[in-house]
């Protein structure tokens, strides 16, 4: 990634390894290879709609002091835990940034209406003939 796109890194407030959870054995229980990142959002200075949407895409884990809280656990090593997890902020943040195609609302034609009706119609002469015979 170019540096422009890692600018959030210099607003990370904190890098925290912690003891990881699942299967692993002894390793899991001896190394803290489990790596928390938190980003402190006010500080990357995004524009509204982005924070909107970062907000939106983060959910829980954006805390209501405005820190994106990232926690990964994936892989057995630091390293690859601390790149996944800045990764995954980095995908975040482009996500965040791009822009929503503004819905135009639009109306049926008078041909699709006409022809709504018509097909009514048509099932409701259908559903009519249904009905029980009478011996005139």
């Amino acid at each position: 990634m170019a540096e422009a796109d890692r600018s959030w890194e210099d607003a990370i407030v904190e890098e925290k390894f912690l003891a990881a959870s699942g299967p692993g054995g002894q390793n899991v229980n001896k190394v803290a290879t489990a790596v928390q990142l938190r980003v402190d959002v006010f500080r990357l200075g995004l524009e509204p709609y982005a924070y909107q949407r970062l907000k939106t895409l983060a959910g829980t884990r954006m805390t209501s002091g405005g820190e994106l809280v990232i926690t990964a656990r994936k892989f057995r090593t630091q390293e690859a835990n601390r790149a996944d997890a800045r990764e995954r902020v980095a995908e975040l943040l482009v996500k965040a940034h791009e822009r929503q195609a503004k819905r135009r609302p639009t109306k049926p034609s008078k041909a699709a209406k006409a022809k709504r009706v018509d097909e009514k119609k048509g099932r409701a002469q259908i559903k009519a003939g249904r009905g029980r015979v009478s011996l005139d």
